[in-house]
């Protein structure tokens, strides 16, 4: 009987429009529907609410443009992790690899998986995140934690079961929520109302903190204020623009990655961008900006909906988020596992995770994934992780591109089939801009921060623990 041999090497079956739609479909979860409430509670006017989007839109198109350069260079699974490497050392990758397994990748699947249960309650109120499923001591499970693991597992199988099972779901609904926003958008600026858009672009361009209850907060910011709430701002609109880099993860399974991931990167932020600011667009045509700071639970898209559709408008924006989010977890579960898989290769992670079933996916991977992201999401902290991580994933942004810059001094003949569009300017624009925000949140928010930078700082104990183990290892073997 022949003995069969587990895969050595993925499967190359994602193109271009596969990579487009991880990239779409990743970054478009809740965070459109719902951030907008925060920053316009934090800088107040019609004018910077948008220049916020615009300046986060700035920075991911930077960001991706210019990891089409790295992407080139190294078509390989692991993506970001492997251009740290190659770039500083294997302490920084590992240190990347540490925070987007404990908080990052995990952290974002188990909001994710949250938001769809809490807008599944519109259309099924048993699925209430007010309803207690079951109780273990001071432990409550809501019903909406309950769905929210169930969809995480559901993806997670899904996903083990090959990379063309988690393709078909992830073009299946990106599309759609494509074609669900822009209908929002056309829909929206029809009904833009001239009353509200023109008191809204009244001093627009006034800076001041808002209360939720429409109560005028801080008036007038010194420089120094204004920036800071400018950087807590960007802490909504960073995390609803995040995960474009998944892409890059799963190269080892792409058709001609030196090529595809640099495009999918492009055309998949352009497209997000343009969507997050004319939603934005649209909020301000149709809500003043007291409705948009006071709205429900920050549901600033159901307010804008029942605007534009009348009563139908929050079943149909529950179940455009619900698409939105489950084909958003679907792209995040999918890639995330691929970092897990590189680390492993290189000793730095549970061996067995550096293994492929027999559909030639990482799958020990994914269930390790799956069980932290199940952990926070009934721990109910993944909120507080999340407004933790902006600085930490801006951190690695910004070591990341100016890996290019080091990469071109150490590898200066490599083969680069893409070049970072606008090199040297706009990487080193990015960088400026990265290392501006994390100062000024450092220094004007540090709830916002500091944790982050501990969840970072935690990995070097366990690297080195990690690097004492294998060495031990190795002398027992031999």
């Amino acid at each position: 009987m022949e003995q069969q041999t587990q895969p050595q090497e993925m499967k190359r079956e994602l193109g271009l429009l596969d990579g487009t739609m991880l990239v779409v479909g990743s970054m478009i979860g809740s965070g459109i529907f719902i951030v907008s409430a925060d920053i316009m509670r934090n800088v107040g006017s019609a004018g910077w609410l948008i220049a916020v989007w615009l300046i986060t839109g700035f920075m991911t198109l930077t960001a991706a443009v210019s990891y089409g350069e790295l992407s080139g260079m190294f078509p390989k699974a692991g993506g970001q992790y492997i251009y740290l490497k190659e770039a500083y050392n294997e302490l920084i990758a590992f240190l990347y690899g540490w925070s987007f397994f404990a908080v990052i990748q995990t952290g974002t699947i188990a909001a994710v998986g949250v938001a769809f249960s809490k807008f599944a309650a519109y259309i099924f109120p048993a699925l209430s995140e007010d309803l207690v499923l079951f109780q273990i001591g001071s432990l409550k499970i809501s019903h909406a934690q309950g769905v929210s693991l169930i969809i995480i597992i559901l993806l997670t199988f899904i996903n083990t079961r090959g990379v063309k099972s988690g393709k078909l779901i992830q073009n299946t609904f990106t599309l759609t929520k494509i074609l669900s926003l822009f209908g929002l958008i056309i829909f929206g600026l029809i009904a833009i109302k001239g009353d509200i858009w023109n008191a809204n672009w009244t001093n627009a361009w006034h800076m001041h903190a808002i209360n939720k209850d429409g109560s005028a907060g801080t008036l007038d910011y010194t420089i120094g204020a204004a920036l800071g709430a400018i950087a807590a701002a960007m802490v909504g609109s960073i995390f609803s623009s995040d995960a474009w880099n998944n892409v890059t993860f799963i190269a080892g399974e792409m058709n001609n990655p030196k090529r595809n991931i640099g495009l999918s990167l492009f055309f998949g932020t352009l497209i997000v961008t343009l969507i997050y600011v004319m939603a934005n667009v649209v909020y301000i045509g149709v809500l003043p900006i007291h409705d948009i700071v006071g709205a429900a639970k920050d549901r600033v898209a159901v307010a804008a909906s029942q605007q534009i559709f009348g009563s139908a408008g929050t079943i149909i924006i529950a179940v455009m988020i619900m698409i939105s989010t489950f084909g958003c977890n679907n792209g995040l579960i999918m890639s995330g596992a691929r970092v897990y898989y590189t680390m492993a290769k290189d000793g730095l992670f549970f061996k067995r995770t550096g293994t492929l079933n027999k559909f030639s996916v990482p799958e020990f991977g994914l269930w390790i994934q799956c069980v932290v992201a199940c952990v926070l999401c009934l721990s109910g902290s993944y909120g507080n992780l999340l407004d933790m991580i902006s600085l930490v994933v801006v951190i690695f942004y910004v070591l990341t591109i100016a890996g290019i810059y080091i990469l071109r001094k150490k590898m200066p003949n490599a083969e680069r089939p893409y070049k970072a569009f606008g090199y040297p300017v706009l990487p080193a624009i990015y960088i400026l801009m990265g290392i501006a925000f994390c100062v000024v949140l450092l220094m004007y928010k540090p709830e916002y921060s500091w944790g982050g930078l501990i969840i970072v700082l935690l990995g070097i104990p366990i690297y080195f623990l990690a690097k004492r183990f294998i060495k031990d290892e190795e002398i027992i073997t031999a």
